[in-house]
């Protein structure tokens, strides 16, 4: 059974707590992605999703130089590097999140995507089914 250590990506963009939001915005459309981790020293604190910038940033009409902190989720589910990859599918099925921080001592190590877990081609059908589900519905976030 395949382990998240061997599945995750490692080299992650991520955010201090006072990048500023429209910095944030610039790097999720540079790099394709809709999810990230905001660390301070390597310690993860939180992350910046899309929808946290448009529902607490643009909606709660905060100005592009609110600061990451202002708009992060905090407490997010986390896993650690030895979580094997079924664990995950179903916390990430359990929670309806399809990115998942990768922790170790408190220390942001990794991310891992749905479509990780898929590639892996490892886990179960009931899981498999659910994360079918959370890639459907896309829009639906957890906070």
């Amino acid at each position: 059974m395949k382990r998240l250590r061997e599945i995750m990506t490692t080299n992650c963009e991520t955010v201090s707590p006072d990048d500023d939001i429209y910095q944030i915005a610039v790097k999720m459309d540079k790099n394709n992605i809709g999810f990230i981790p905001v660390v301070d020293n390597n310690k993860l604190l939180g992350v910046v999703s899309d929808r946290d910038l448009v529902v607490r940033g643009y909606a709660a009409k905060r100005p592009g130089s609110a600061p990451a902190r202002e708009v992060m989720t905090q407490n997010i589910v986390t896993a650690s590097p030895d979580t094997t990859v079924d664990e995950a599918a179903d916390l990430m099925a359990k929670e309806m999140i399809r990115r998942l921080a990768v922790v170790e001592q408190g220390e942001l190590v990794g991310v891992v995507a749905i479509g990780d877990l898929a590639m892996s081609g490892q886990f179960d059908s009931i899981a498999a089914d659910a994360l079918s589900e959370i890639s459907q519905h896309t829009d639906v976030m957890h906070h």
